[in-house]
């Protein structure tokens, strides 16, 4: 009563929750369309709400929602929330806590997306409040179930499925749940995806838990006496006398209190509908939260934000690229129920598809522009060559001149030498007839002198027999030889001549010899 004071507000506060309990469960849009027409004359009829319509207008309408955070994340007072922005504003705070201490999860919060965020959390902060999350993949169902439960301050629980994963392991898992939130009394979501049934006994032990909390024969007979005894003292607090049953009775309801199951399936097949009929607690146990198709205005806000960081030439191309996504995305659509018509065949859109969509495009721009840019390096590279080989040829044009000049005095200069080597080659070949003249001449003394020397050749060999018989006479003088022919006072014939003869061969002087020889 403190916080819904005023009959607008009751009546606001009744459409919001008739919406929970009626339209999150239709499942197509113009069953939804029904029921906002139903509601605007009901609250017409019977609330004071003069602005009423403003709430269910296809276009700008304003926010009907009430929850935990409207009033911030510390407060959980279940108030309305006044707009937008001020609810954008405390869900992005949490998505960024959220990033800042698990995997971070890259939401574009768009006023769909805030509305499921604030549902999901709405079932979950109920005592024993499940939900069940029906939209085909990609339309966000786990990731803003993650933001609800990071908001009310619940634990992500999860199973990991393997290759031998088993009934016996999810059993397992169950019991750990089952002691964390009952023993511990730590709030817990279990997120539980229909593509994680590998065996279909496991949506019994689901089923049970959704309807009573109760698992039967999930734990041994030792495991429960030992929960019973680890609840004793907790079940004494309450008032009750701590019998078996009491006390079992006691970790059940802190089971219910403070686990909460989040089942998201998608109506795509038959699975969804033979499961719903067969484990009926699926659907009676659950609040469901249908994931409609995203509206135009999301995928606009979703486009706006994924080409927020991509450089285009300007904004005008920016907003004529951003609004032709949903406009691409709905043209598919429409083709897709003409092919369902004409073919009986489905041809499903998710949101997950218009988020490829707008990756594709990234991509494909990216590789454009990286392909234009090489071209552009590449032809400014061949430019850049281009005006310093330019260059280059400029300057080689000028040292070619200066060198002309240059090969033009050379040439002038070895012309004049080229003269003078003449008048020098013709001095050359005068002397040269001249050479050959002297050597002609030179060439008949040779051949004299060859001749002279043969002949001195012979006499030589004539006379070295008879120097050897002189050689060998001397050595038959003696000093008495050499007295008699001191005392002679006149050489004897043919003396003086051998004498002089061996002067000429020991190559002494005897001029002197002769001379006083003589008669």
């Amino acid at each position: 009563p403190e916080v819904v004071d005023t009959s607008t507000k009751w009546g606001k506060l009744w459409l919001h929750e008739s919406e929970r309990v009626y339209a999150d469960r239709l499942v197509s849009l113009q069953d939804l369309d029904t029921y906002n027409k139903a509601a605007v004359a009901v609250a017409k009829k019977y609330f004071a709400i003069n602005d009423v319509d403003d709430y269910y207008k296809k276009k700008d309408a304003k926010p009907l929602i009430f929850c935990h955070f409207a009033r911030g994340l510390s407060d959980k007072t279940y108030d309305e929330v006044p707009d937008y922005q001020h609810m954008y504003k405390v869900l992005n705070e949490a998505l960024l806590e959220y990033n800042e201490t698990n995997a971070v999860m890259n939401l574009v919060l768009f006023e769909d997306a805030m509305k499921h965020v604030a549902r999901i959390a709405r079932i979950c902060s109920s005592p024993g409040g499940h939900a069940l999350l029906v939209g085909v993949g990609g339309s966000g169902k786990q990731s803003l179930a993650r933001l609800a439960a990071y908001i009310c301050g619940y634990t992500i629980v999860t199973i990991v499925i393997s290759g031998n994963y088993s009934l016996n392991n999810f059993r397992e898992d169950l019991q750990k749940m089952y002691k964390r939130a009952g023993l511990k009394g730590e709030g817990l979501l279990f997120l539980f995806t229909d593509s994680q049934v590998v065996d279909e006994r496991m949506l019994v032990y689901v089923n049970d838990l959704l309807a009573s909390g109760e698992i039967p024969d999930l734990f041994a007979q030792e495991d429960r006496d030992e929960i019973v005894n680890g609840m004793r003292g907790e079940t004494k607090l309450l008032g009750l006398v701590d019998t078996p049953e009491n006390c079992w009775a006691t970790f059940i309801n802190k089971v219910k209190a403070n686990l909460h199951v989040a089942f998201t399936a998608s109506p795509v097949g038959e699975a969804f509908r033979v499961r719903s009929q067969r484990f009926l607690a699926t659907i009676n146990s659950t609040v469901i939260d249908w994931f409609q198709p995203w509206p135009e205005v999301s995928l606009l806000s979703v486009a706006r934000k994924l080409l927020d960081d991509v450089e285009l030439e300007s904004e005008a191309v920016r907003n004529t690229v951003v609004e032709f996504m949903p406009f691409s995305f709905a043209a598919v659509n429409k083709a897709s129920k003409a092919f369902f018509e004409a073919e009986r065949r489905y041809n499903y859109t998710t949101p997950k598809t218009f988020l490829e969509l707008i990756k594709l495009y990234k991509n494909v721009l990216n590789g454009k522009c990286k392909q234009t840019q090489e071209a552009i390096d590449r032809l400014e590279n061949g430019l850049h060559k281009l005006h310093k080989t330019h260059s280059e040829v400029d300057v080689l044009v000028e040292n070619a001149r200066a060198m002309a000049i240059e090969v033009e005095q050379k040439v002038a200069n070895a012309n004049v030498f080229a003269e003078q080597v003449g008048v020098e080659k013709e001095k050359v070949n005068a002397e040269n007839e001249s050479a050959k003249v002297e050597a002609d001449k030179c060439a008949v003394i040779a051949r004299e002198v060859s001749e002279k020397q043969a002949g001195c050749e012979r006499d030589l060999a004539a006379a070295e027999p008879l120097v050897a018989q002189a050689e060998a006479a001397l050595d038959t003088l003696n000093k008495k030889d050499l007295g008699e022919a001191k005392s002679l006072k006149k050489p004897p014939p043919g003396a003086p001549q051998q004498c002089s003869t061996a002067c000429c061969v020991l190559r002494r002087g005897c001029a002197c010899i002769c001379t006083s020889a003589r008669p």
